[in-house]
């Protein structure tokens, strides 16, 4: 546990936030230097062949240490963290969660009622924020997990394993982290991203994703002088908005259910610039959610003279279709959870992962549990009693494959 968690809070103090801005791969200086600390430790567990690439992919490889030929897996974490909230966590906070509201500093309160989980990880080892970045744990806790458990491997040869491929990606947060990931060369028969949540959560079921972009031109008059001159590009935006269906947001949805979230909105009078992100899980729907979208801005189009541009762009989409034709894999992870006794829990992911675009790319990439909660802001936590099961998952993964 003390070696896990040192891992963990060398990797979380490196502020690794992509930028979605920039289109070179990784997108911030730091994720090429957080790789370059990650092959120095892969080398020094034993991983002689680590290597972090021109595109800032890092990977690596163990032998398989049994005299018969068995599947290869691969172990695939991300190393930037969410553009959405400042990174560099230099000040965590240890300790064992006895119940009731957690104090992150003396502005900031983390509450059972608004985050009712948090009793179900009474008695367990807590690692938080102090209020003022994200942990990090997404994906830093998968990156540790992977780590530890490939150094277990590598001092403990009495356990059988085949080969076994690791792969850390930047830039997943921007939707970019599997556009340079090298199939061939990383050379798995399938893989599993370490990038989920609580404890027993599988997922292989995720959103179909889209990204759209709208640029709307008004016309900037003095408003003495504005009756029937003036166009309001923000107001226009306003109205695509008030256009879409309320109950479509995230704040109302669970489950399968999907949304438009109005991600970023920026403007004046004369030039409005909004970003969304479309999410369903069944493609009809998702589909119709684009096609929604593009009536509204023509409809607009007609009433304000062609002043709107929207372009919209598919990220990922939901890869369980491809998952439930290699159902072994599956298997191979529900079954050593509950070896380990640990509960599964196949639920879809309200989001994506690398593991998506690898499967529909031709490796098959379910993803596994870290112990992470409230990704992505200052709420963000870890349990590291999680974190050592998953670690134990992994381990148990690759000797379950020789049998």
């Amino acid at each position: 546990m003390d070696e896990m968690l040192k891992r963990f809070k060398k990797y979380i103090k490196i502020d690794t936030m992509s930028d979605e801005d920039n289109n070179n791969y990784p997108s911030s200086k730091s994720q090429i230097e957080f790789g370059k600390l990650l092959v120095e430790d892969m080398k020094e567990i034993g991983i002689k062949d680590a290597h972090i690439d021109e595109h800032g992919y890092v990977y690596g490889s163990i032998k398989s240490n049994i005299d018969k030929k068995v599947p290869t897996v691969g172990f695939i974490a991300h190393m930037d963290t969410s553009p959405d909230f400042k990174g560099g966590c230099t000040n965590p906070k240890v300790f064992k969660y006895t119940g009731g509201d957690i104090v992150l500093n003396e502005d900031t309160l983390m509450t059972v009622k608004d985050f009712p989980f948090l009793k179900n990880l009474i008695g367990e080892t807590l690692i938080t924020t102090d209020g003022t970045t994200l942990l990090g744990a997404d994906d830093k806790a998968g990156l540790t997990e992977i780590m530890e458990a490939m150094k277990f491997l590598i001092e403990n040869p009495s356990i059988p394993h085949g080969d076994i491929k690791i792969g850390f990606t930047p830039d997943e947060e921007i939707g970019r982290g599997s556009d340079l990931f090298n199939i061939k060369d990383f050379n798995a028969d399938f893989a599993y991203t370490v990038d989920g949540g609580p404890l027993g959560e599988f997922n292989y079921e995720n959103f179909n994703a889209a990204s759209a972009k709208i640029k709307i031109k008004g016309r900037s008059i003095h408003p003495g002088d504005a009756k029937n001159k003036l166009i309001n590009s923000s107001l226009i935006a306003m109205e695509i908005q008030n256009m879409l269906p309320v109950q479509e947001r995230p704040e109302f949805t669970e489950n399968h259910e999907g949304f438009f979230l109005l991600d970023k909105i920026e403007g004046n009078i004369e030039n409005t610039s909004m970003s969304y992100i479309i999410r369903d899980h069944d493609l009809n729907k998702f589909n119709e959610k684009k096609n929604l979208l593009k009536k509204i801005v023509e409809f607009l189009n007609v009433k304000y003279n062609n002043c709107i541009d929207l372009e919209i762009k598919d990220s990922y989409f939901n890869m369980k279709e491809l998952i439930l034709k290699n159902y072994d894999i599956v298997d191979l992870a529900i079954n050593s959870m509950k070896e380990l006794n640990i509960v599964p829990k196949i639920v879809p992911i309200r989001g994506g992962t690398d593991g998506a675009r690898l499967t529909f790319d031709g490796l098959p990439c379910p993803n596994l549990f870290t112990g992470g909660y409230n990704y992505h802001g200052r709420f963000e936590l870890a349990s590291l009693d999680t974190m050592i099961k998953s670690k134990n998952l992994i381990i148990k993964i690759c000797e379950n494959l020789t049998k």
